[in-house]
């Protein structure tokens, strides 16, 4: 199949409609306001729908509905909109209702700038929204791969019954790439005959709900979810690993970041330093043991991103005080740069024991 030079937003819509999705129902916000753009104009080309949603809190619960009735369905927005979805989000994990979310990340808090960042990771992988729940948070590097995971991301929701998000800055949504739509690898995924769509010949009607009086019936409702979960951490982790043959140095980055640490080992390799890379794929389920398993290789860790610090703390959780983890960020929307991520990385093995 011929290659594409696609938006990164675009091949989000293009690859959502040949993985079958059926409706999306979203709401404008810059950096993603090209996949609304570009649904509206190839949905109904597919028989599919589109519709823009009044608002946020509206769309995530139409949502809801067209996943309750079995159709694959999907969302998008950026930050401060995915915020105003959480408690829909709550309500589709708590209903075991399968759909895609994609989160395309600006600067902030509150309202913040539109330029990329990465300061969504905590609300993204920690819950978000109220409750006990978890779902699959994946997180590409490339246009390609981020329409290779949308692909799978709408499997994985099916096979769980579980809501998937699909995080990446706002340079992933406006870079192009050459991109090829591939065909999705098939999973062996479960009848929808929990779905709203009448009797069936059941004699009986299906009923979604997240509602539980009796605490001790929420509680076996949670406890079952938990034992999904633990099958998806089993299962869902995802990650690169990259020049890590005996690494003087071990840089830890997701997404666009990844590719800028990249460059960054290019350049230490100049210097005669060697610097691996750890790219966790999949934020949640969080590949922990790498990084025990990698801990014993290395002098140092360096998580690297656009934030305060996030996902240092779980880059921490792995390592398990085997090592120093250290960490270089930059916020607001401002893009790490390489000159300076390599300046760190230099400090931190002159001073490292």
């Amino acid at each position: 199949m011929a290659k594409v030079l696609m938006k990164g937003n675009e091949a989000i819509g293009a690859a959502a409609i040949k993985a079958g999705c059926k409706f999306f129902f979203g709401y404008p916000i810059t950096p993603q306001s090209e996949l609304p753009e570009y649904m509206a104009r190839e949905m109904p080309k597919a028989g599919a729908t589109f519709l823009q949603a009044e608002s946020e809190v509206a769309a995530i619960n139409m949502v809801y509905g067209a996943a309750g009735a079995g159709a694959r369905v999907m969302t998008s927005s950026s930050s401060p909109g995915i915020s105003l979805k959480q408690e829909g989000i709550s309500y589709i994990a708590g209903s075991e209702l399968p759909c895609l979310i994609v989160n395309i990340i600006r600067g902030g808090p509150g309202l913040g700038g539109i330029q990329p960042a990465q300061s969504d990771y905590f609300q993204a992988t920690k819950g978000g929204g109220h409750g006990d729940y978890k779902m699959v948070v994946l997180a590409p590097a490339s246009v390609q791969e981020l329409t290779d995971l949308m692909m799978e991301g709408f499997d994985i929701a099916d096979q769980y019954r579980n809501p998937v998000m699909i995080i990446g800055d706002g340079m992933l949504g406006q870079m192009m790439e050459p991109v090829e739509l591939r065909e999705p690898q098939k999973r062996n995924l479960p009848p929808k005959d929990w779905a709203t769509t009448g009797t069936g010949g059941r004699g009986h009607t299906n009923v979604i709900n997240s509602l539980f009086i009796d605490p001790a019936e929420c509680e076996k409702h949670n406890l079952r979810l938990k034992a999904k979960f633990d099958e998806m951490e089993k299962n869902e982790k995802k990650y690169e690993i990259f020049n890590c043959d005996n690494p003087d140095l071990i840089a830890v980055a997701y997404g666009t970041t990844a590719r800028i640490v990249k460059t960054v080992i290019d350049k230490c390799k100049e210097e005669g330093i060697n610097v691996g890379l750890i790219r966790p794929i999949s934020l949640w389920p969080f590949p922990y043991e790498v990084f025990e398993e990698y801990a014993d290789k290395t002098k140092a860790f360096l998580s690297v991103e656009m934030s305060l610090g996030q996902m240092v703390e779980d880059v921490k959780l792995g390592v398990n005080g085997k090592k120093p983890v250290h960490f270089y960020g930059r916020t607001g929307g401002m893009v790490p740069v390489p000159d300076d991520i390599v300046a760190e990385i230099k400090k931190i093995l002159g001073g490292a024991k």
